[in-house]
């Protein structure tokens, strides 16, 4: 397939034109003309992804590894390090960001991973009414995306409202009335205003709240004439228990 059918295609699925003005969702590296016989999806890129993945393939992403301005190339450091490999492969990339967290990433992990039913859905956010205490929604969270800890903030003993966004979602709380706030990365300030609004949040991570983009992607593209495999990238951060 041609990486321009297959741009295509993803743009109907979720149009890069939701996306948000700050995001670099799209195409990152490659030739629209380029001849496309695999696709790898990840949730982000990584030097191990590229050193093992086949010439020519076209990685779909998650997170844009161009974010910002890109003012010089220094093949030394990222992301430049990992473009100038790519290009020695004829490899290619595509981002699918901000708009696939509105049509589809938020969603599923809300109700095909965590189980719940969505009552109201934003951009962003995605809500439910539930009845469930906090050892029990510790013990599901911990189930289903296979957390060892958990960052708590302003804990509530029974829970009756429910929002998520995945990824970095703190920024969002003027706009949620929920009893508990699922996001990842919540920051000390974000913290301490959700105390002193009453307000829970529980810290669910921000890669382990989005590893299911590649799952996601993978259900989507089942139907198309070339291979499609996922192959998941590291996460950054390590959990030491001393």
């Amino acid at each position: 397939m041609k990486l321009r059918e297959i741009y295509d295609i993803l743009d109907t699925i979720s149009p890069f034109d939701t996306q948000e003005k700050w995001d670099n969702s799209g195409l990152i590296l490659g030739d629209f003309d380029s001849n496309i016989n695999q696709i790898v999806l990840s949730l982000d890129i990584d030097e191990d992804m590229i050193n093992s993945a086949n010439e020519g393939v076209l990685f779909i992403v998650h997170h844009p590894l161009i974010f910002g301005k890109l003012t010089k190339m220094d093949l030394s450091k990222y992301p430049a390090n990992l473009l100038a490999k790519m290009i020695k492969k004829s490899q290619s990339l595509i981002a699918m960001h901000t708009n696939f967290d509105k049509s589809h990433l938020n969603r599923y992990v809300f109700e095909n991973i965590l189980g719940f039913k969505v009552k109201e859905q934003s951009d962003f956010v995605c809500i439910a009414d539930i009845n469930i205490e906090f050892s029990e929604l510790l013990k599901l969270l911990k189930d289903r995306l296979s957390l060892s800890s958990f960052k708590v903030v302003n804990k509530k003993e029974r829970i009756k409202s429910i929002a998520l966004t995945t990824g970095a979602g703190a920024s969002l709380l003027d706009y949620i009335d929920t009893d508990c706030f699922l996001t990842g990365d919540i920051k000390y300030h974000d913290a301490t205003k959700a105390i002193s609004e009453n307000r829970m949040l529980i810290d669910i991570g921000h890669f382990e709240s989005e590893i299911f983009f590649a799952d996601v992607m993978n259900l989507l593209l089942n139907s198309l004439p070339i291979s499609v495999i996922i192959m998941q990238s590291k996460n950054p951060f390590e959990i030491f228990n001393p």
